[in-house]
């Protein structure tokens, strides 16, 4: 380990806490620091592919997790090593993530801190580092709920807190006062860019004046200073839950990943952060007060280095992945039996709408926790009145008006989520999800595949144009979602399948995407059982047959076809409702195209890169040779939606399906 001055450069108040403690403390410090450089080593023999340092900042992760409780959900970043060995996680396991061995937490589809783990209540990063703080949120939300007097930690840098996750995060947990603890890194530089290129505020602390909650600056190489001050406020927060901001000032003594360097850094500054080095100032500070002998030093450090040695063989012996792609394929998706529930009551004639409200009804009085959040949801109803009264008969921690920030929202499902509650988050429009993407692909669509955690999380996503709602508000945007492993992709033409296909998303432990097209809400009636029935995800619906052709559809085309079919009697076609997009029901499909020999997909997306062009691609591989005419698609323009209804008709692919499928037929 790296020596500094005999001399304690540091001030330390002990307060009343135990030797023991101390000494525990010191251990921690010591262990993160050992393995850090053992790390290193092996980064330069190529045993390990990458490194971030946390060097100079080990008394943060150390501080802020020994003063918290086990059962307490901790967020590190990369450079918190000191997380994990002090929640005593097997340290083969953690060389195994490493070297991306089996036994390692993400069986070599992620590296280094990009993982998770309930068995130790850590959950980790991923690389856009904001999503983490609103799942935070999400996490701490639900122990609000469940009344369990419980604190949620998260890390992130003085980088991190520009991006727009960490405004969010911090604004939503102050306005719903939920217990966690934001934990800024300042350690100077983001890669190489210093404070004064990153933000124009003297402290980060500052900004929590901003949002209403406290904030408190604190020595982040000072070990006591760390764990007394968070131990105390996390104490206060169990009784009186609320979000804290803390900025711990310190120093990063290696470069932002190894290959990184440090060149960018003067000199002086390296020189006089290295004399305020958390483990050295604590180990000189044990020895001067009596607490620490040179003998149990030596017997500390050789100890840990055996248990790293012992470990690392352990990691080394252990056999490379073999590839398996059945394997690979079958963790995108956490298994989900699906349970077929058929109606025992009448029906009734009801809208889109009507049914869209009463099976998310019928499913919070089926799932006792269940959560719905959006923009205006609560006592306004949303913007569509699917939720009105809603807050009557739930109440408003259930039924959660939220502020205006998809991304945050998204994370707070995610983090209800890894502490085991559903939700049902609204996207006003559907055309709003652009603002939460990043935590839609990266983090909900990934998370079981890469550490085997399901995101409980079904989005609303009201879509789709007709309605004269111009380029923001019109969008059917389902082809962001399809072509993205992880996520399931829903799409209903009519009231029955609405209800019953809602009902399998919120049962489904997978991220879902409710698309519910706008210009049906009102528009479409149907005969709709009253009580709680369930529908399968993968099975289209064949809604006419007919030997001529195959008409591929969903959502509002599938309207727009049986009006053109409704004008044209004599033509005979099988007309196949896809209702949902992924999983898709592909046999469906190629059972139809092979008995009539033609196919024309009708979608109201765009033509380019929208689920059509893949269907059609699926169709030429698979059913090549009962072809009778190259298959057809039928879309709407390259353009945005307009707002002008003479221009939304032009731009929509309704008026352009019937010439299509006369000219197909007569091919």
């Amino acid at each position: 380990m790296s020596q500094i001055s005999s001399s304690i450069h540091m001030q330390y108040d002990i307060k009343n806490i135990e030797p023991a403690t101390l000494l525990k403390l010191y251990r921690n410090m010591i262990k993160s620091r050992l393995i850090e450089e053992k790390m290193l080593i092996l980064l330069r023999q190529g045993k390990i592919s990458k490194w971030f340092s946390g060097i100079g900042q080990e008394a943060i992760a150390i501080g802020v997790t020994m003063a918290l409780n086990k059962e307490e959900y901790i967020l590190p970043m990369h450079r918190n090593l000191g997380v994990f060995t002090s929640r005593e996680i097997p340290l083969h396991k953690l060389f195994a993530q490493w070297q991306g061995k089996a036994s390692g937490f993400t069986k070599g589809r992620d590296r280094s801190f990009h993982f998770g783990t309930q068995d130790y209540n850590i959950i980790g990063m991923i690389s856009h580092l904001g999503p983490q703080l609103g799942v935070a949120d999400g996490i701490a939300l639900a122990s609000k709920l469940k009344t369990e007097q419980k604190v949620t930690a998260v890390f992130t840098g003085e980088g991190g807190t520009s991006e727009g996750d960490f405004h969010e995060a911090l604004n939503v947990a102050s306005v719903w006062r939920l217990p966690v603890l934001f934990c800024v890194e300042n350690n100077g530089y983001g890669l190489s860019t210093p404070t004064n290129e990153q933000y124009n505020c003297k402290n980060i602390a500052d900004r929590g004046l901003g949002y209403g909650m406290e904030s408190y600056i604190v020595d982040g190489n000072n070990i006591m200073e760390v764990y007394s001050k968070v131990k105390e406020l996390a104490e206060s927060i169990r009784k009186d839950p609320r979000p804290v901001l803390f900025e711990f000032k310190t120093f990063r003594m290696r470069g932002h990943e190894e290959a990184s360097g440090t060149k960018y850094v003067p000199k002086d500054l390296m020189d006089l952060w290295a004399k305020k080095d958390p483990v050295v100032n604590f180990e000189l500070f044990l020895k001067e007060r009596g607490f620490l002998t040179d003998e149990e030093e030596s017997g500390i450090k050789q100890n840990i280095t055996n248990e790293i040695n012992t470990h690392l063989t352990l990691a080394f012996e252990e056999e490379d992945i073999t590839p398996d792609e059945i394997i690979e394929l079958n963790d995108v998706y956490k298994h989900f039996e699906y349970e077929s529930i058929t109606s025992l009551k009448e029906s009734k004639n009801i809208r889109f709408i009507d049914a869209i409200s009463e099976g998310l009804k019928q499913s919070m009085e089926r799932h006792a926790a269940l959560v719905i959040m959006g923009q205006d949801i609560a006592e306004y109803g949303g913007v569509f009145k699917i939720t009105e009264g809603f807050v009557e008969q739930f109440g408003k921690e259930r039924i959660r008006n939220t502020p205006i920030c998809e991304s945050a929202i998204v994370e707070v499902g995610m983090g209800l989520a890894i502490a085991g509650i559903k939700s049902v988050v609204e996207m006003q429009f559907a055309d709003f999800v652009s603002s939460g993407f990043n935590p839609v692909v990266n983090y909900l669509a990934k998370s079981h595949y890469r550490w085997g955690q399901s995101a409980d999380v079904v989005l609303r996503m009201p879509c789709g144009g007709g309605v004269a709602a111009g380029p923001f508000h019109s969008q059917t945007n389902e082809a962001w979602f399809t072509k993205t492993p992880g996520l399931k992709v829903v799409y209903p033409a009519f009231p029955y399948d609405a209800k019953g296909l809602l009902a399998t998303a919120i049962n489904d432990p997978n991220p879902v995407l409710f698309f519910e097209h706008k210009g049906l809400y009102r528009s479409i009636r149907q005969e709709v059982p009253s009580d709680y029935y369930t529908l399968p995800f993968g099975k289209a619906s064949l809604i006419k047959t007919g030997a001529e052709v195959t008409i591929i559809s969903y959502g509002a085309g599938v309207h727009w076809a049986m009006e053109v079919l409704e004008k044209n009697t004599s033509i005979q076609a099988d007309l196949i409702d896809l209702r949902t997009l992924q999983p898709l029901d592909t046999q469906t499909i190629y059972d139809s195209v092979k008995k009539t020999g033609k196919a024309i997909i009708l979608q109201e997306d765009s033509l380019f890169g929208g689920i059509a062009s893949d269907i059609s691609a699926l169709i030429v591989e698979h059913c090549f040779e009962h072809l009778d005419a190259p298959v057809k698609r039928v879309a709407s323009m390259e353009t945005p939606i307009p707002f002008a209804k003479q221009l939304e008709a032009q731009y929509l692919a309704k008026d352009r399906f019937e010439a299509a499928l006369l000219a197909l037929i007569a091919y």
